[in-house]
């Protein structure tokens, strides 16, 4: 979806913080969070994308003020609620007011059911270009490539198609790739020279140029 947790490309937000030797957690909660997480989402039949949209559907200031794992609990609350397994009053009665991620825009039946395909149709060296197509709900194709052109340079394996997963829990199979763009095609004169920028991207938003 076209939200503030897509921030491939986008400026203003400093650089990336990179913390010499990151422990896996930074505290015993992040290490519940992860626990509670694989078990809660195994627990209501929930998929990876199912996740990931619960995620991006966060309130923009909670999302950017918040940290990863805090990311992870919001998501899995939401999950719950919504599938009616655990109450809002509930949450709330144990950790005070308790913020959850904001309703989905995107219905099941809105999300049309495609045919999988099994065999790729592009090869490495082919010249691609990135529909630029917008949708309100989950997606894995990032803004920053959209209406982009680039070259095959991986064929990758054929996988569930994350827009019917999330919305539909279908598992319809896609290939995917490799796709290397010049960091001139994405950001122009900004952009660093001679710098490729690889993205793994699914056949569905490619188009042959």
């Amino acid at each position: 979806m076209d939200g503030v947790h897509d921030l491939g490309g986008m400026q203003g937000f400093g650089p990336v913080e990179v913390e010499l030797d990151e422990p896996t957690f930074h505290g015993e909660w992040e290490a519940r969070t992860f626990a509670v997480a694989g078990g809660a989402l195994g627990a209501g039949g929930f998929n990876t994308p199912m996740f990931r949209h619960a995620i991006e559907r966060m309130d923009p200031g909670h999302y950017l003020t918040s940290s990863y794992f805090e990311h992870w609990l919001t998501a899995v609350a939401t999950l719950l609620v919504e599938a009616g397994m655990i109450s809002r009053d509930e949450l709330d009665a144990r950790a005070g007011t308790f913020a959850l991620s904001r309703p989905p825009t995107v219905a099941a039946d809105d999300v049309q059911l495609v045919s999988g395909r099994d065999a790729p149709s592009f090869a490495v060296g082919d010249a691609v270009r990135v529909r630029d197509a917008h949708f309100a709900g989950h997606t894995r194709c990032p803004r920053y490539v959209r209406g982009r052109q680039g070259v095959i340079v991986r064929v990758e394996p054929v996988v569930p198609i994350p827009e019917l997963e999330a919305h539909r829990n279908e598992k319809v199979l896609d290939p995917t790739y490799g796709v290397r763009f010049d960091a001139a095609e994405l950001w122009s004169d900004a952009a660093e020279a001679n710098a490729p920028v690889h993205v793994d991207l699914y056949e569905r938003y490619l188009e042959a140029v």
